[in-house]
């Protein structure tokens, strides 16, 4: 195995599941390699808003000077996204001599010895690995799915991070917000800063903060945020910003995770201290793609990740707010476990033609799966529909069909919005899109 497609096509065999919850045997590999992070690690636990927190973490603590490090997932287009060093994603080569780490240490000295990983746990254990051999300053780690059971929870967080909790991977986490709660928490540690900033977060996240004894920040009681039109303030214990840029991420959801990294950067001033100036840069420059993402050109393009209900909500309100267009073109696809028919629902009544598209992975809900879902809670009869074999094709059918006024919003799963992205980021005025 000399390249990373080759590693990460062995990741995809060596365990029969790909997703495996428990800690027992990522953390015997880990402890086989000595696996640990020399600076503070801030870890990021939530339903949506875990990309945009890290991001904003990342580019608050850059433009302080710290050499960072972060992990995040899944990537939109290329696996190697999925790890930046000092704001830049990471080279295939550079990881593969910590594949071979893993693969050696999961081996252990023999048959008997030998543990099986998913592909996230061996891939998660590579980032790892590199993470800690890169002089980190300050290290921030994006959980995969849950907290408590999370690969990336084997190892300790000086500051927590949960964001909004709300229903999804219901079938690994629980039936209600209380559950799933339960496993987000699992990333406290006793005596150290975790910051909530769902603004209502479930009792099962207070509790256990309280039976632990971390040291909880919650939004409305330890910190706070304002806003008009033009500007932004904030306020927590002990620490005060007026007159703050909106930051660059659209959306009016990242008010809260904005509010959430301030926190978590205020709990940790002891050890890193970031100025106002840094916090006022870091927010105005931070970049994350497929958040809300409006891509300039005729018609609009809007991006978008939003894979579950809570997401999609977020999502109509801010293409709500977006003002009049003639006609909403919509590209989708999803993962065949997700909630649907209230994300068709919730967005339904924005959209006036459907692209249902097909994705690379066996996951996926089928287009002509989601076409079925859609018709049958279909109320409004000018509204059509089509099925593709994949994003790339779905988006040149909307262009096609699109005036120069109106909008075309793509969004769902990762897979989708990578699937548009894969050739680069589209500009729908190009002559390859509009001829």
């Amino acid at each position: 195995m000399n390249s990373l497609d080759s590693w990460l096509e062995h990741c995809e065999r060596i365990h029969p599941h790909n997703i495996d919850m428990g800690l027992d045997r990522v953390r015997t590999v880990a402890e086989r390699m000595s696996l640990q992070l020399d600076c503070p690690v801030f870890t990021v636990a939530g339903t949506n808003g875990k990309g945009s927190t890290c991001a904003m973490l990342e580019a608050c603590l850059l433009q302080a000077g710290y050499r960072t490090g972060v992990y995040t997932s899944p990537h939109l287009v290329h696996f190697q996204e999925r790890c930046r060093i000092h704001g830049e994603t990471v080279d295939p080569e550079q990881l593969l001599p910590h594949f071979e780490c893993v693969e050696q240490a999961r081996l252990g000295t023999g048959p008997a010895d030998a543990v099986s990983l998913t592909y996230f746990e061996f891939t998660t254990l590579a980032i790892l690995s590199l993470m800690s051999a890169s002089n980190l300053e300050v290290a921030i780690l994006e959980v995969g799915l849950g907290g408590r059971l999370d690969a990336v929870n084997v190892l300790d967080a000086d500051c927590a991070v949960i964001t909004s909790i709300d229903l999804d991977h219901m079938d690994w986490l629980g039936a209600d917000r209380e559950s799933i709660g339960r496993e987000k928490a699992g990333i406290m540690r006793t005596g150290r800063p975790v910051i909530v900033s769902d603004p209502m977060p479930p009792q099962s996240v207070l509790d256990h903060a309280l039976e632990i004894g971390a040291d909880v920040w919650t939004l409305g009681r330890d910190f706070n945020f304002t806003g008009d039109k033009q500007q932004w303030g904030w306020a927590g214990r002990g620490r005060r910003y007026g007159g703050l840029a909106y930051p660059a991420l659209r959306g009016a959801n990242q008010l809260v995770n904005a509010s959430g990294v301030l926190a978590a950067l205020e709990a940790m001033r002891s050890r890193i201290p970031v100025t106002a100036q840094a916090v006022r840069n870091g927010l105005a420059m931070v970049e994350l793609p497929g958040r809300f993402q409006i891509v300039p050109g005729q018609p609009a393009l809007v991006l978008d990740v939003a894979h579950n209900p809570h997401a999609v909500a977020a999502l109509s309100e801010n293409l709500d707010a977006m003002g009049f267009y003639p006609t909403t073109h919509a590209v989708f696809g999803a993962m065949a476990d997700k909630d649907l028919a209230p994300m068709l629902a919730r967005v339904g009544a924005l959209v006036d033609r459907w692209y249902f598209c097909d994705l690379p992975t066996p996951r996926a809900a089928s287009a002509e799966q989601l076409h079925r879902q859609w018709q049958a809670i279909q109320q409004r009869p000018d509204v059509r529909a089509g099925t593709y074999t994949d994003p790339q094709s779905a988006l040149e059918a909307a262009v096609a069909a699109a005036d120069p006024t109106d909008r075309i919003v793509v969004f769902g799963s990762f897979f989708t919005v990578g699937g548009v992205l894969k050739n680069g980021t589209p500009r729908l005025d190009a002559p390859h899109l509009s001829s």
